[in-house]
């Protein structure tokens, strides 16, 4: 089967707004932005609810459905949007946008929206605004960060072309106010689960005027609304007096601190400055349980930690960069770091999809022991290495960011490169998740990095063709490592419209044994859930991929 770039329909880098938890800060002087009037927004505390203080970080894109790729902007996307339907904390489908998603053959599908629905400007919530975001996603010349997120939808090739050759996908069609349709270029059993992703999220005409500017203080859909924001310090978000929806905020508000050191976060936690967070220092990982008992989160999660190297990487090309590959991940002893540095919170990966996901944790995919510590075995690949291409003796590098708890385990796998295969392994640290990821758009870590997976919907392919697709190399694509194989394409897109999830996933563990002879990433450990409340807080709920569902929660 031939694959375009159509032939994949992708999601985006863990986003964070698909467990709809979002995020918010607080700051004494707040920049309120020039999106649009604040006239008629319904937003602002309710002063009967507690406000709660939830950890963050800056967000690094526009407040903008189809450009949000990261945790930071997902936090706070997922409050102040809405999507046709959002996955409750198993993973099961829940309407929210949306009275019905509806198909007869799995290809064309009619979205029915719940009547009356609004903007937090009191716009109406219409058909359009999710044809026209969803158009403007698609555009090459918007240059936004999720579109590939459209491409299995008819039409997207000659939106997505440079230049393009209309503006408009031919899917797409409004019936009426509370009606459109979406025809796909070929069957997708799973379609109804992306509309639970960011980027099919609607937008509001006044979104059109100024994008950056809306971006901003952009008016959303969701319980929430943004009222403040000041860079680098805090986001609040107030109540959004217009949603009428399964998520109501118990509530008065969230503010999203931005965190640079999860240490301080933590303590923030333990000291009453806090009110919820979503991730535990590697410091404490021993001890927080203890610290904080009851209110102490520690579940499997849907994250999977791996480590990209380029197929482009010097030293990493060809077949002598796949033995290399191959060689530094079983030069890299998991089970050990898992146990040393995260007391058992982390579970040596099998595969490359978590195992909360159907299918994930697999542990019979051909080639997997390639994922096992062997320092022999690492020698000897090494060595078969140099007899093809001899290694130009640069040292061996991984980057990452220091406002991510990565610092340890960076080390410790420079530590194992340097021991088993007697090369140089330096850690390369980066200031901010902003100007990490502006790098790894531009192409501009040559070595190996710091990676990783949250999921965006419960799909063993939401771990696969984000990352690894040639669609996905796109700019603004997921697909950092720049793997391109036809015949893993393929298995995508078979897996896509197989006639049941059965036969979808034994398509998919076939690409993944493709994926354990390249080695695009390596894979190195599952991360659980992990993360704590404060005194007082009720009713916390952690979704099925390891965020807080921020609108349960209640203090006081």
């Amino acid at each position: 089967m031939p694959v375009s770039r159509r032939s994949l329909l992708l999601g985006s880098a863990a986003s964070g707004a698909a467990a709809l938890g979002l995020a918010a800060c607080d700051g004494d002087s707040p920049d309120p932005g020039t999106g649009a009037s604040d006239a008629g927004r319904g937003d602002g505390a309710d002063s009967s609810r507690a406000v709660l203080r939830i950890n963050g970080t800056e967000p690094a894109t526009l407040l903008v459905p189809s450009d949000v790729n990261e945790v930071g902007s997902g936090r706070v996307i997922g409050g102040i949007f809405s999507m046709l339907l959002f996955h409750d904390a198993t993973g099961t489908r829940v309407l929210e946008g949306a009275k019905a998603i509806e198909s007869d053959d799995n290809q064309h599908w009619t979205i029915t929206l719940e009547p009356g629905r609004r903007f937090s400007d009191g716009t109406p919530v219409t058909a359009s605004s999710y044809v026209d975001a969803w158009n403007f996603g698609a555009l090459s010349t918007n240059a936004q960060k999720n579109q590939a997120f459209y491409s299995a939808i008819e039409g997207f090739d000659a939106v997505s072309a440079t230049p393009p050759t209309a503006t408009t996908m031919s899917g797409l069609q409004v019936v009426d106010d509370e009606t459109f349709t979406v025809a796909l270029s070929w069957p997708q059993s799973d379609f109804p689960d992306l509309m639970g992703c960011v980027p099919f999220m609607p937008l509001p005409a006044v979104a059109y005027d100024d994008i950056p500017a809306f971006s901003e203080r952009p008016v959303g859909n969701g319980p929430y609304v943004l009222t403040s924001w000041e860079h680098e310090r805090a986001i609040e978000l107030g109540i959004n007096e217009h949603y009428e929806g399964p998520r109501t905020a118990a509530n008065g508000g969230v503010v999203l601190r931005s965190y640079t050191d999860p240490e301080t976060a933590y303590n923030d936690l333990l000291t009453g400055e806090l009110d919820l967070l979503d991730g535990i220092p590697a410091s404490a990982l021993a001890t927080f349980q203890d610290e904080l008992g009851d209110r102490a989160v520690n579940q499997p999660g849907a994250l999977l930690m791996s480590m990209t190297i380029p197929v482009a990487s010097p030293d990493f090309t060809g077949e002598a960069g796949r033995l290399r590959r191959a060689a530094v991940s079983r030069a890299i002893d998991r089970a050990a770091i898992c146990e040393a540095l995260y007391a058992g919170t982390r579970v040596p990966a099998t595969d490359f999809v978590c195992p909360t996901i159907a299918g994930g944790g697999a542990t019979d995919i051909p080639g997997a022991e390639v994922l096992s510590f062997d320092a022999a075995v690492a020698k000897d690949l090494w060595a078969q290495a140099e007899a093809i291409a001899p290694y130009s003796g640069a040292p061996f590098t991984l980057d990452y960011t220091a406002e991510l708890p990565d610092r340890e385990w960076v080390e410790a796998v420079c530590a194992g490169v340097r021991a088993n295969l007697g090369i140089e392994a330096v850690p390369q640290v980066h200031a901010t998740v902003a100007e990490y990821r502006a790098l790894l758009a531009e192409r501009k870590i040559p070595g190996a990095f710091r990676s990783s997976w949250q999921a965006d919907y419960p799909s063993m392919y939401n771990f696969l063709g984000p990352i690894f697709s040639s669609a996905a190399r796109a700019s603004g694509g997921t697909n950092f490592s720049d793997y391109a194989n036809p015949a893993f394409d393929d298995l995508l897109v078979q897996g896509l419209a197989a006639p049941d999830a059965d036969a979808a996933i034994a398509l998919w563990k076939q690409a993944q044994a493709m994926l354990m002879t390249d080695l695009p990433a390596i894979p190195l450990w599952y991360q659980n859930t992990l993360g704590g409340s404060g005194e007082g807080v009720r009713d916390v709920t952690f979704g099925w991929n390891s965020f807080p569902f921020y609108f349960e929660a209640s203090k006081g």
